[in-house]
């Protein structure tokens, strides 16, 4: 299995997932899939543009490079500090998956801007992240009282994962991602994670 980055991101997690676009994406059916989605605007232009260019570093560093300075929430928008948006972010991961029978749902986290999900689709994961992300930018423009302006990134990370020992991994490393970023002391101590009691059957 390939190396974690020391903090515990997997070395070869994917970019370039823009649903909206039919580029090939392959995904094992019934394995469990590793998703990261973020505000629109929500990474400094900088890094971006490093980023894009091909060749210059690794998938994994890309990511890695990218979550971190997510999890400083220094730039751009901070939509998902709103407690009525991180909100209605869980309650449609939670819809998905118990009432449209979407995905298992195994893990997630919705931090300042940007959200992790650990789960298992059951149709196809275009469909599934254009509903999610429909969805929950549509609910979330209303309560910003924003119109006709784009919430979320088209672009998203992906991983799928390859073995029961990885599963549980990403899984820490989704609802430790609040402990990482300095925010709590304890995953169940974030209301908007897996990790929290409210999440709980």
């Amino acid at each position: 299995m390939p190396p974690l980055h020391s903090h515990g991101t997997p070395c070869y997690l994917f970019r370039v997932v823009d649903y909206r676009r039919n580029l090939p994406h392959w995904f094992p059916k019934g394995r469990a899939l590793f998703v990261t989605w973020r505000l629109y605007g929500s990474l400094p232009t900088g890094l971006n543009s490093e980023a894009g260019m091909r060749g210059t570093i690794s998938a994994g560093e890309e990511f890695r490079r990218a979550d971190a300075a997510l999890d400083r929430a220094d730039s751009g928008p901070l939509w998902l500090k709103n407690p009525r948006i991180a909100a209605c972010v869980v309650e449609r991961l939670h819809k998905g998956a118990s009432e449209l029978h979407q995905y298992d749902l195994h893990a997630y986290v919705v931090m300042a801007n940007h959200v992790h999900v650990l789960l298992t689709p059951r149709i196809e994961v275009r469909r599934l992240m254009r509903g999610l992300k429909g969805a929950t930018a549509r609910i979330a423009n209303v309560i910003l009282h924003r119109t006709g302006k784009p919430f979320w990134q088209d672009e998203s990370f992906d991983h799928w994962v390859r073995s029961e020992a990885q599963f549980a991994r990403i899984r820490n490393y989704i609802e430790r991602n609040p402990v990482t970023a300095g925010l709590v002391g304890k995953p169940e101590d974030w209301p908007w994670s897996s990790a929290h009691p409210s999440s709980q059957p």
